[in-house]
């Protein structure tokens, strides 16, 4: 990524990772289409509304994959082969040791996590959303050792510049996932616990292929069991970055839980205001659920850029080419604008299909319909926030984005949210209108600070490429 033509450069390293977030929203998507078709709408609600609760657990592991990844593409982009496999070793070690603690963690904290989410108190077993979600989390954080070995290894993967394999890997799963959900739910009659466990059966597949390339690669980045442990060095430099993403990503997550209780806690429109409130609960955390399967697709190309940023600018700083890495911010935001454009415009025209796809539920249909009306334009501020958020952190620097994240994303839309609800609405619309903005804060903050505030000078690498010695200098 240090040569050539930045959006050809681009392109082809997005076009894989684009394609490969494609297949992994295909997991929880195809999962969500199954439960839908069975016309359980609280089962449907359940596994379509449980993202919030393991991104809490995904959400920070991913960050200190972050860390790894921005640590080994910047020592790739400067040539020092040593620290490349020092990191990879721990980074290789960190999940082992952290997939046994998030494990017990995640089948621990899903009941308490869920009975505040849906406003269940814990004598209460009537609420049919509250089981079937418990019972797809105990399954999912029962298996999560897999997801976290997948993004480990792929994370190392694209930041020496191989965002393909990630991408088979991904196909390969989303292949068997599909097989498996429709012979778990149609044939077998699990249910909700049939499409938890095809997920995990499947991601575990494209975990072990993962690894499976990083033992037999002839790269630096390849796995001896030899030299498997902790070099504290690396260690610290991945949790320097790391840390401070994951803390983000996991508080965000978290505060989306308080988001989606908001969600399940809103009156009913009037066509349904006849209702008992369990009935109206379902309905309105269905029709977030459906706005929420389209909603995804959108995030696919910010999230690819995000990642494509983070490699660019890591790698490019580690050759001290600031001025390539700050251009490659610029044509990368273009690009990923031009695409979010090119998405909303049949979403937008076609909302009520693709809102039927997954619930036949008229009341499900209009409360979804309704989201996506409103909601969708507003993914250009998000644009902004994941292009910078990948170029900071690219750079080295998790803190920033982690203040400002942080700061939007659960403080002022927390403060959004509890205004509204207690002084001046609790409807779906309104409530769904916190995400845009906290977009819209986001947006804002994180380029005056990119603009005004954020030096790429203090994140080169020290040493000349090539020496066998970089350190990167902060």
């Amino acid at each position: 990524m240090t040569q050539g033509s930045i959006p050809s450069i681009l392109i082809r390293f997005c076009i894989p990772l684009l394609l490969g977030n494609l297949f992994q929203q295909l997991y929880n998507m195809v999962d969500t289409w199954v439960i839908g078709q069975t016309g359980i709408t609280a089962a449907y609600a359940a596994v379509g509304n449980v993202g919030p609760v393991t991104n809490i657990l995904i959400g920070f592991f991913l960050g200190l994959s972050t860390g790894s990844s921005v640590v080994i593409a910047q020592f790739f982009g400067a040539k020092d082969e040593e620290n490349v496999r020092k990191s990879v070793h721990t980074a290789i070690t960190l999940t082992a040791v952290l997939s046994v603690v998030f494990t017990a963690v995640g089948v621990l904290m899903t009941p308490v996590i869920l009975r505040s989410m849906l406003h269940v108190s814990p004598g209460d077993t009537d609420n049919a959303v509250y089981e079937y979600a418990r019972t797809y989390l105990t399954i999912y954080f029962s298996g999560i050792s897999a997801m976290m070995f997948y993004n480990m290894c792929s994370g190392i993967l694209r930041a020496v510049g191989d965002s393909s394999r990630p991408f088979y890997f991904l196909f390969a799963a989303a292949v068997i996932n599909v097989a498996l959900d429709l012979i778990f739910v149609y044939w077998g009659g699990w249910g909700v616990a049939g499409v938890a466990s095809a997920t995990v059966i499947s991601q575990s597949v494209a975990a072990a292929l993962s690894v499976v390339s990083l033992l037999r690669t002839d790269s630096w980045v390849r796995i001896s069991v030899k030299r498997l442990g902790i070099d504290p060095p690396s260690l610290r430099r991945i949790l320097r970055i790391g840390m401070p993403a994951g803390i983000q990503t996991a508080l965000t997550a978290f505060s989306n839980v308080f988001v989606q209780s908001y969600i399940s806690g809103t009156n009913g429109a009037p066509e349904i205001a006849m209702l008992s409130r369990e009935q109206i609960q379902e309905i309105n955390m269905s029709s977030w659920t459906t706005y929420s399967k389209i909603d995804q697709f959108f995030f696919l190309p910010l999230q690819s850029m995000a990642l494509a940023m983070t490699t660019f600018v890591g790698q490019n700083l580690g050759v001290n080419d600031v001025g390539r890495a700050k251009k490659g911010v610029r044509i990368g935001w273009a690009l990923v604008t031009g695409t979010t454009l090119f998405f909303m415009i049949p979403v937008l025209l076609f909302t009520e299909p693709l809102a039927s796809f997954f619930q036949k539920d008229p009341d499900v249909i209009r409360g979804a319909v309704m989201l996506l009306r409103w909601l969708t334009p507003f993914y250009l501020f998000s644009c902004v926030n994941q292009t910078l958020l990948g170029a900071i952190r690219g750079a080295g620097n998790s803190t920033a984005p982690m203040i400002i994240m942080l700061s939007c994303f659960v403080g002022l839309r927390q403060i959004y949210l509890f205004v509204l609800t207690n002084y001046i609405s609790n409807d779906l619309l309104p409530v769904g209108l916190g995400y845009p903005f906290g977009w819209i804060c986001c947006a804002l903050t994180m380029l005056t600070y990119y603009l005004f505030f954020f030096n790429y000078s203090k994140y080169r690498v020290t040493a000349k490429a090539g020496d066998g010695g970089g350190r990167l200098k902060n």
